[in-house]
């Protein structure tokens, strides 16, 4: 008699965690659900046609729930028993909708982020949509992808080059030519217009993030707090400086990841650069900035929101348009924080290196030491960053 295998429920996917390696639940009738080492979740489902096995993806979750998968599967299964194969009917499907819509390169490009969001994290997937949504589709977002020259894509690029974001116009660069070779295995194109266009861009020079010497914080602190922007960038670079954190932990910090009971923010490994969780403890000051963004931002998801799209965190720009705006541009980058935060507590505390390096989240480069050495420094870190945000607010008084 076959295994009878018990149908999931929402409980057991939302408490679904990742691992170490991709793992499966399965609710029958080929129905798989999926997890992902960096978070993703998504659906796929088996089935035999011809003969053979076949696996369809049907799309991520939450976005796709377990109600509407069982449909999809449903859907699948009547496909099969009238002798069609749901794959070849889905791809065809999606191709008819690109030609209804003329295959703008906005419809076409959307498509393909689509595609591509079961292998990427939540904040990859927002930083690539805000990055096209900002630099591309106002300009050539409307226009069918097939009669784009390469001159044109190499002038939207260049918009960006020559603002002196060097890096942010490769990366989009890169992607338009990835949304062409999306187009490409539609049918949509006959070829890849971007190929060679990176040569059209001024040379990327290596530099390292600018940062401030310790003699330089005192204008730092006060041009932070006199600072008259909005209150949530305001907000956004304190708890950054206060934290030590990186740009993007900043950014995408999510409410459900403070314990202000504990005064602690944990970060879920696939948001973390090293794919580890990371507990922050909070200092005072750092505890009373999270309290004061309630008022701002305590309905949203995020602590620091996009003023213009709530639901998405306010973009990688922002905090260091705000910092060039105080006077500090060439001077400090937000990244620039994190080495004056090791700088300082390593030349004027008494604090151990390695409670420094983990508060940094570094990884720890020799191997074989890594292997064994795996403390948190939780009981000296505390202690770190209450002295750290002392030592600041010591500063604002000089």
């Amino acid at each position: 008699m076959p295994a009878v295998t018990t149908p999931l429920t929402v409980k057991q996917i939302d408490s679904a965690k990742p691992k170490d390696k991709q793992y499966r639940l399965y609710d029958g009738g080929g129905l798989v659900f999926t997890i992902k080492p960096n978070g993703g979740k998504y659906w796929i489902m088996r089935y035999r046609y011809e003969k053979k096995s076949h696996e369809l993806h049907l799309g991520t979750y939450p976005e796709v729930p377990l109600s509407k998968a069982r449909e999809f599967r449903e859907e699948v299964r009547v496909q099969v028993a009238a002798g069609i194969d749901p794959k070849r009917y889905r791809e065809e499907a999606e191709n008819q909708l690109l030609r209804q819509k003329e295959g703008s390169f906005e419809s076409v490009a959307r498509s393909w982020c689509e595609i591509q969001k079961p292998r990427w994290t939540e904040r990859h997937g927002s930083d690539v949509i805000n990055s096209l949504e900002t630099n591309v589709f106002p300009y050539i977002g409307s226009r069918p992808i097939y009669e784009l020259k390469p001159r044109e894509l190499l002038d939207v690029v260049k918009v960006i080059d020559d603002r002196g974001a060097s890096e942010i116009a490769r990366r989009v660069l890169q992607r338009i030519s990835a949304i062409y070779d999306y187009a490409f295995a539609h049918g949509l194109v006959e070829l890849n217009p971007t190929a060679g266009l990176v040569k059209g861009l001024k040379p990327q020079k290596k530099q390292n993030f600018a940062a401030l010497s310790a003699e330089e914080v005192p204008e730092l602190v006060r041009a932070i707090e006199g600072y008259h922007g909005h209150p949530i960038t305001k907000l956004a670079l304190k708890l950054c400086l206060l934290t030590a954190s990186r740009t993007n932990e900043i950014r995408f910090a999510s409410w459900q990841e403070f314990d202000l009971d504990n005064t602690l923010w944990c970060i879920p490994a696939e948001r973390m650069k090293m794919r580890r969780d990371h507990r922050v403890p909070l200092s005072r000051q750092a505890v009373a900035v999270v309290e004061e963004l309630i008022q701002y931002s305590g309905k949203n998801k995020y602590l620091f929101p996009n003023q213009n799209k709530p639901h998405t965190p306010i973009t990688e720009n922002t905090m260091l348009y705000a910092l060039y705006r105080m006077g500090f541009h060439k001077r400090s980058t937000v990244h620039g924080f994190r080495t004056l935060f090791s700088t300082i507590a390593n030349e004027k505390s008494d604090f151990s290196a390695d409670a420094v390096e983990r508060q940094l989240a570094h990884q720890e480069q020799n191997r074989i030491r890594a292997a064994y050495h795996r403390a948190d420094y939780l009981d000296e870190r505390r202690e770190l960053m209450q002295w750290w945000a002392d030592y600041l607010d010591g500063q604002n008084n000089i």
